[in-house]
C-alpha cells in the first residue's frame, strides 16, 4: 500500500473524529485552540493506537487465511465505510458534551476510533509498514480533527453527516482497490 493509498485510508478513518469534533466545536462560544489541541490530541493518538493493536492481531492469523485476506480487507472496509454511509444517511447525529474531561473525551475517541481496529487487522493481511501507517492516521486525524473544532464553532452542523459519507466511501473504495488489484484488473 503507497502513501497515496494509506492517505486515502486516514483520511476515510478519521471523518468519524471530525464529525464529531464539530460536534465539539458547536458547543463552543467561541474557538479555543486549547480545545481543539485537547480534541485532536484525543482522536489522533486513539486513531493511531488502534490499528497498532489491530495489526498485531492480524499477524497471529495473517498466515493461516493468506489466501483469502483480500477478500478479508475488502469485506472489513466495505462493512465499516458502508456502516459510515448507513449512518450519515440518517442525519441524526448524537448530542456532543460541551465537556474536554478525560472522563467525556475517552469514550468518544475509543467509539470513534473502533474501526481502525478492523483496519489495523487488514494491514496485517496487507503487510503493510505499520509504523509509518499509524503514524499517518495518527497526525492526519489530529489535523483534521483540530480543524473540526473550528469548523464546529463557526458553520455549524451542515457538515458532519458529509464528513462521515465521504469518509465511508473512501473506505469502500479502498476495499474495491484491493480486490481488483488481486484479481490483476488494476496493476
Amino acid at each position: 500500500m503507497g502513501l497515496w493509498e494509506l492517505l486515502v485510508v486516514a483520511v476515510g478513518l478519521s471523518m468519524d473524529a471530525f464529525a464529531v469534533a464539530i460536534g465539539k466545536g458547536l458547543t463552543m462560544q467561541r474557538m479555543r485552540w486549547k480545545h481543539a489541541a485537547i480534541t485532536g490530541l484525543w482522536f489522533g493518538v486513539f486513531q493511531a493506537v488502534m490499528p497498532l493493536v489491530g495489526y498485531f492481531f492480524g499477524t497471529r492469523f495473517s498466515g493461516c487465511i493468506q489466501t483469502i485476506d483480500h477478500w478479508i480487507a475488502f469485506v472489513l472496509l466495505a462493512l465499516i465505510g458502508g456502516n459510515m454511509i448507513l449512518e450519515s444517511r440518517k442525519g441524526e447525529d448524537a448530542p456532543v458534551d460541551g465537556s474536554f474531561a478525560p472522563s467525556r473525551m475517552l469514550p468518544l475517541a475509543v467509539a470513534t476510533s473502533i474501526d481502525a481496529l478492523a483496519v489495523g487487522v487488514t494491514f496485517a493481511f496487507l503487510q503493510v509498514d505499520i509504523v509509518p501507517a499509524v503514524t499517518l492516521i495518527g497526525c492526519t486525524t489530529f489535523v483534521i480533527s483540530f480543524a473540526g473544532v473550528k469548523i464546529g464553532t463557526v458553520f455549524g452542523e451542515r457538515f458532519s453527516c458529509k464528513a462521515e459519507f465521504i469518509g465511508g466511501l473512501l473506505l469502500v473504495l479502498m476495499g474495491c482497490k484491493i480486490v481488483l488489484q488481486h484479481l490483476g484488473v488494476l496493476g
